[in-house]
C-alpha cells in the first residue's frame, strides 16, 4: 500500500512540474523574466500558488530548469557527431534534429534568444560551462574528421555559428521567415526545405568531393 502511494505521489509530482514548466514556458517566452509572475503561472496552471514553491524554490528556480532542459535538447541533436560516422551524413543527422527541435520547442527557443539578448542574466554559471565544454567536445570531432581529409578544413567554431545561427531563425524569427516564404505560418515540410537547403550548401560546402579513378 506504501509502495502504491509513493508511485502515485511520484506520478502527481511529475504531472504538476510538468504543467508548471509548460505555463510558464509560455508566460515567460510573452512576457520576459521580469514580466513573468508566479501567481499568473499558479492561475494558469490550476495549482495553488504554494504548490509552486513546493516544487520550486523561485521564479529563477523554474527558469532556469526551462533553459537547463532546452539546453539538454540541444545536446541530444549533438550527440549525431560521432567520429565514427560519415561527416555528410552525421552533419545532415545534426541539422535535422536541430531544426525538429526548433520547431517543437519554438518558445524555449525563443525564451533562450531573448535571454541572450538581454545579457544571459539568469544563464548559470554550470550551464555556460556545460556548452563551453559540449562544443570543444564536438569541435573535436570535427577536428578530427579533418586531420583525416573526410572534411575540408575551417574554423570548426565558426562553422557550429553558422549551423546554429541558420537552424534558429526559423524559430526565434519565425515572422520574418514566414514573410520571405510567404506563409502565415512554416510547414513541417518548410523545416525539410530548410534542412536541405542548410546541407546542400552550408555543409556540402566542406565535404571534400571524391576524385574519380584514373
Amino acid at each position: 500500500m506504501a509502495r502504491t502511494t509513493e508511485k502515485l505521489d511520484e506520478k502527481i509530482r511529475a504531472r504538476n512540474i510538468r504543467i508548471i514548466l509548460d505555463v510558464a514556458t509560455d508566460v515567460f517566452s510573452r512576457k520576459g523574466f521580469d514580466g513573468a509572475r508566479i501567481a499568473e503561472i499558479a492561475e494558469l496552471a490550476n495549482l495553488p500558488k504554494a504548490n509552486i514553491y513546493y516544487y520550486f524554490s523561485s521564479k529563477e528556480d523554474i527558469y532556469s530548469t526551462i533553459i537547463t532542459n532546452l539546453i539538454a535538447g540541444w545536446d541530444d541533436a549533438l550527440s549525431k557527431l560521432r567520429v565514427d560516422q560519415d561527416p555528410a551524413d552525421a552533419l545532415r543527422q545534426y541539422v535535422r534534429a536541430k531544426l525538429v527541435y526548433a520547431r517543437e520547442n519554438p518558445r524555449e527557443s525563443r525564451l533562450f534568444a531573448s535571454e541572450i539578448i538581454q545579457g544571459a542574466r539568469f544563464l548559470s554559471k554550470k550551464d555556460r560551462a556545460h556548452m563551453r565544454a559540449a562544443t570543444d567536445r564536438y569541435v573535436a570531432v570535427l577536428d578530427q574528421w579533418m586531420q583525416e581529409g573526410r572534411m575540408r578544413k575551417i574554423d570548426a567554431r565558426h562553422f557550429f555559428i553558422m549551423l546554429w545561427g541558420a537552424t534558429q531563425f526559423y524559430s526565434d524569427f519565425e515572422p520574418l521567415a514566414c514573410d520571405a516564404l510567404h506563409r502565415n505560418s512554416l510547414s513541417e515540410q518548410d523545416y525539410d526545405s530548410a534542412v536541405d537547403t542548410i546541407v546542400s550548401s552550408i555543409v556540402s560546402g566542406v565535404i571534400p568531393v571524391a576524385q574519380p579513378n584514373r
